[in-house]
């Protein structure tokens, strides 16, 4: 039977690529002041109004998918004899997994035939949905099971995830750098650059003066990993900073003529831990990343 590929909405892709796949998917929680959202791709709280809080000074805080919603989900498919491929972000950045993971054992307890496979993308934001991208694709095409899951677990390493963040306030509130560091770094217009490692935590690469510099750190990156650029799908998300994203755009289409570019928003969650003018570039690169 034709399986499902299910989803966490951390990984950041358009709305409009969600529901044209009938996709189905959870979301983390955000919690801003005493009200919680669920993150639904923007449906329901869009990214206009997340970012509006964010503009505000709020700090918002994320929590992981429970295993009990888990349970549900894949209880649902259980019973229909449907199998499930669960694509989660990386378990060094939330519990998500692990969740995921409890809830199987305990679906499997209830149902032994079920065919539920959780994979630890080690990746989250728009990367996490690059790797979602191809296992559609793939479904589409027919592809069967057991192939779509060698694939990611073959590739998802090749996953780059670089990342360039300005709302150094943001970071200081959220206790990542000293209140001196923030003002130090706007005075100097300092762009910490951060990646997805390989273990899947977020690292802090280097700092980079000036954006557009900044913004260059993440194209020699895609020039040094790549080596056959026409032939490559890169995803561009961005922390409501639109203009910087299409000028990413533009050069990875003028210059490096890739074969396809996808632009989304950071959803509430990446959002939540990184604000406003984060610019990240995602794509498959030659070799597993360190």
């Amino acid at each position: 039977m034709k399986p499902v590929i299910l989803v966490d909405a951390s990984c950041d892709m358009p709305l409009e690529f969600i529901e044209k796949n009938h996709i189905p998917h959870l979301g983390l929680i955000c919690h801003i002041d005493d009200k919680e959202y669920e993150d639904d791709f923007g449906k329901t709280f869009t990214y206009d109004e997340f970012y509006g809080e964010l503009r505000k000074g709020k700090m918002p805080t994320t929590s992981q998918i429970n295993s009990f919603r888990f349970e549900e989900k894949f209880r649902e498919y259980a019973k229909q004899g449907i199998p499930v491929i669960y694509l989660a972000m990386s378990s060094a950045l939330s519990g998500t997994y692990n969740s995921a993971v409890m809830a199987r054992e305990t679906i499997l307890g209830e149902y032994k035939d079920a065919d539920i496979t959780v994979i630890d993308t080690k990746g989250s934001s728009i990367g996490e949905g690059l790797l979602v991208y191809y296992a559609y694709d793939m479904l589409n095409k027919g592809y069967s099971k057991d192939s779509i899951i060698t694939w990611v677990k073959e590739n998802m390493l090749k996953m780059n995830y670089w990342f360039a963040v300005s709302d150094l306030d943001h970071l200081k509130r959220g206790g990542r750098i000293s209140s001196s560091a923030a003002v130090v770094g706007s005075i100097l217009n300092i762009n910490p650059i951060l990646c997805i490692s390989s273990d899947g935590s977020l690292a802090q690469v280097t700092n980079i003066r000036g954006r557009r510099k900044a913004i260059k750190y993440l194209t020699d990156k895609f020039k040094a990993e790549v080596t056959e650029p026409q032939n490559t799908i890169v995803a561009i998300s961005h922390g409501d900073c639109i203009e910087e994203a299409e000028y990413l755009k533009n050069i990875m289409e003028e210059e490096f003529h890739v074969k396809k570019v996808i632009v989304n928003k950071l959803g509430l969650i990446m959002g939540s831990h990184c604000g406003q003018g984060m610019l990240s570039l995602c794509f498959l690169g030659n070799e597993n990343r360190k």
